[in-house]
């Protein structure tokens, strides 16, 4: 897998990675470990063709301003790429919903982006971590809260969910 980073300060890198290792130096659970836009091109079946798509990860937004400059740019970065963006995936930690304390959990910049980008047609709310107890009352605060938004449960664990995002997302692009 080829992806592309682009940097707060204009850089442009690319990195080649295998699955696994992609996994390991990509992926944590720490708040504000992605500083920057990292993109991966892949083709989706479509129809009887295929489509080749970016997919975008950004920084996480959070109410407030962060202490911290080269996270607070990484956030400018985001909020650009939600603006040019044709699909928006919200991701909501369902197991961290209703933990006020937590970073994870949903504020007011999430219903600043739910306001916003519902604007677009194709905006959806991935509820994920399903798989965990506390994800079922956390999906139950988000539909409540969320109304009237598209709310796509997934588990990557169980791998479910990810055939209506696949849907969603053939549908808008």
């Amino acid at each position: 897998m080829e992806f592309d980073f682009l940097l707060p300060d204009g850089t442009k890198l690319k990195k080649k990675y295998t699955y696994k290792l992609a996994f390991r130096q990509l992926v944590d659970g720490i708040p504000h470990k992605t500083l920057n836009l990292q993109t991966v091109t892949v083709e989706l079946p479509v129809g009887k063709g295929k489509k080749k798509i970016q997919l975008i990860d950004t920084t996480g937004l959070i109410d407030g301003i962060h202490n911290r400059e080269e996270v607070r740019k990484a956030m400018s970065q985001t909020l650009s790429a939600i603006l040019d963006s044709d699909v928006v995936l919200h991701i909501i930690d369902g197991s961290a919903v209703n933990r006020k304390d937590l970073l994870s959990s949903p504020s007011d910049v999430d219903y600043q982006i739910a306001k916003f980008a519902q604007s677009k047609k194709g905006y959806a709310i991935l509820v994920n971590k399903m798989d965990l107890p506390e994800a079922k009352e956390g999906l139950k605060s988000i539909e409540r809260e969320f109304h009237g938004n598209l709310i796509i449960p997934i588990s990557a664990l169980f791998k479910r969910g990810f055939k209506e995002v696949k849907t969603f997302v053939a549908y808008n692009i």
